[in-house]
């Protein structure tokens, strides 16, 4: 794969963790990364380890890189309640991104 095309298919995922907890992270392969999150590799999040078995509650493909990142930092900073509205469909992830373009 190209870099040309990295740039535009970067994703935004959220995992429930087995204790509740909702991680948040930005990838160009979603399925990759969560198999690492779940063990398989070395590259899952830390925060991850101790929180096992995890569940793939969402993913929506953002576009490039940089708006990848500036739209997980905001999700990132939702209460709980507020992910799982996202999670759920209440709230669109359109709308957050829409924010910064």
């Amino acid at each position: 794969m190209s870099h040309g095309t990295v740039m535009t298919k970067w994703y935004l995922y959220i995992i429930k963790c087995n204790d509740g907890s909702l991680y948040t992270g930005i990838t160009i392969d979603v399925s990759r990364r969560f198999e690492a999150h779940c063990g398989k590799g070395t590259a899952g999040a830390k925060y991850l380890k101790s929180r096992r078995p995890l569940k793939l509650v969402f993913q929506a493909k953002i576009g490039k890189r940089a708006l990848a990142m500036k739209v997980e930092r905001k999700v990132k900073k939702l209460p709980k309640d507020k992910k799982e509205a996202l999670i759920n469909g209440d709230i669109s992830i359109k709308a957050l991104i829409k924010q910064f373009t």
